[in-house]
This record gives structure tokens, C-alpha cells and sequence, in this order.
């Protein structure tokens, strides 16, 4: 699910780094670890928001009736 989640974002258009942080990888690079502590947490609920509203899309397109 985390793979589809980070494939679908980035085809979407949001910047690698809010999906990485999104989804609690490391930052590989010691230095940009040590001197970057931005958490986007704005932009970060905003896509989430957008990720929301296509798992809701794709629900409504594909559901079946019970």
C-alpha cells in the first residue's frame, strides 16, 4: 500500500521530499539531515487531503452494490 501510495503521489505531482517525510523514510545524506528540520506539515496535510479525495474517487468508480 506505502509503494502504490508513493507511486500515485509522485505521478501526481507532489515533491519527493513531503512523500518521503509523509511516509517516515530517512534522509539519506547525513548533512541535509543535519540542517534541515522543515517537517511541511501544511503542505503535508494538503496532500494528504488530495490522497483522501482520489481513495474516495476511485471508490465511488469501482464499487460494486452489495
Amino acid at each position: 500500500f506505502r509503494g502504490v501510495a508513493s507511486t500515485i503521489l509522485h505521478e501526481q505531482g507532489w515533491p519527493h521530499e513531503h512523500i518521503e517525510l509523509q511516509l517516515a523514510h530517512q534522509s539519506r545524506g547525513k548533512v541535509s539531515a543535519a540542517y534541515n528540520h522543515a517537517l511541511y506539515l501544511t503542505q503535508r496535510a494538503e496532500m494528504m487531503q488530495a490522497w483522501a479525495d482520489y481513495l474516495d474517487a476511485q471508490r465511488a468508480r469501482y464499487a460494486r452494490p452489495v
